[in-house]
């Protein structure tokens, strides 16, 4: 049966030549690009999070990393200064090992912050469950 390869963001299509409904393949990579928006979101609330104690940028990968959230040095450090920027987090350079690092906490708008996100997450994720349960 042929299928309408122009419609791969479409799961169920029907093409006008010579096509019949069928299910269209998804494309490969759609599944990659949702991840990635999905843990885009879930990093923020994690990196604060982890941030509730002190913590310079490699000590912080290494957390996430170990909770199950890797993220590469090119995402973490702007995703950082971006929260800093929104002053979610302080920072300080100090030595330690006789090397400068950049220490990052939560600064006082990101811990309340924090917490709102949390609560909205806690909801978001309840009300996903009882959607995707009733689906069972």
């Amino acid at each position: 049966m042929p299928h309408c390869a122009a419609l791969y963001y479409v799961t169920y299509s029907v093409c006008h030549t010579r096509c019949e409904t069928q299910p269209v393949p998804i494309e490969e990579d759609l599944f990659e690009k949702l991840r990635v928006e999905l843990r885009r979101g879930s990093l923020v609330i994690a990196v604060l999070g982890a941030l509730r104690e002190e913590r310079y940028g490699y000590t912080l990968r290494q957390s996430l990393e170990q909770a199950g959230l890797p993220i590469e040095e090119s995402a973490l450090y702007p995703l950082l200064r971006r929260l800093e920027s929104q002053g979610l987090l302080t920072s300080e350079w100090r030595e330690e090992a006789k090397r400068n690092k950049r220490f990052y906490r939560l600064s006082p708008e990101g811990v309340e912050t924090l917490g709102q996100l949390l609560a909205e997450w806690n909801a978001i994720s309840e009300s996903i469950l009882r959607l995707t349960e009733r689906e069972k």
